[in-house]
């Protein structure tokens, strides 16, 4: 297996997400996909200094283009996008499947002008919602989680509040 957790989170890499996180899914690095990110050089710097692990910062295209190699890797790694939007393109549109994996965990996503909120730290727009509501209908389960003991439920729990 070469990809073992799958993650949205608007903050991508923080000591948080590595620390905890890898204690569920073991990993041997982190593969972050978010064309800004990847794009500025000390963003990426930023977030190769919140993990001692291998630590790769990409944009869409890039991970198109490498994640085959990242599939055939004995090497685990998580892969993190800052939105449900690039995780839905990474999924869905690419048609990558992610190992053995068919759990996505949503953490983090900040309030914001037009958008929902479901609990704490959790809020998402409707363009989000229908790229939730993608991710699941290509098989798989879309869970609000923002620490392996803090959840607040799963995609069906929320999609009536965006026409679901």
């Amino acid at each position: 297996m070469s990809v073992s957790f799958v993650r949205i989170d608007d903050r991508m890499i923080h000591g948080q997400t590595v620390t905890r996180w890898a204690k569920e899914y073991p990993c041997d690095g982190l593969v972050a996909v978010n064309d800004a990110a990847a794009g500025n050089s000390v963003l990426k710097q930023a977030y190769k200094a919140a993990s001692d692990k291998k630590t790769f910062v990409w944009t869409k295209e890039a991970w198109k283009a490498k994640s085959q190699k990242v599939l055939d890797s004995n090497d685990k790694y998580f892969l993190i996008t800052k939105t449900p939007v690039d995780m839905k393109e990474i999924l869905v549109d690419q048609a990558f499947v992610p190992s053995d994996v068919k759990e996505v965990i949503v953490g983090p996503c900040n309030d914001r002008p037009g958008a929902v909120k479901l609990g704490n730290n959790q809020s998402i727009t409707q363009e989000e919602a229908e790229a939730f509501q993608a991710i699941q209908a290509a098989g798989y389960k879309v869970k609000f989680q923002l620490l392996p003991d803090v959840s607040i439920g799963y995609w069906d729990d929320f999609k009536g509040k965006f026409g679901f």
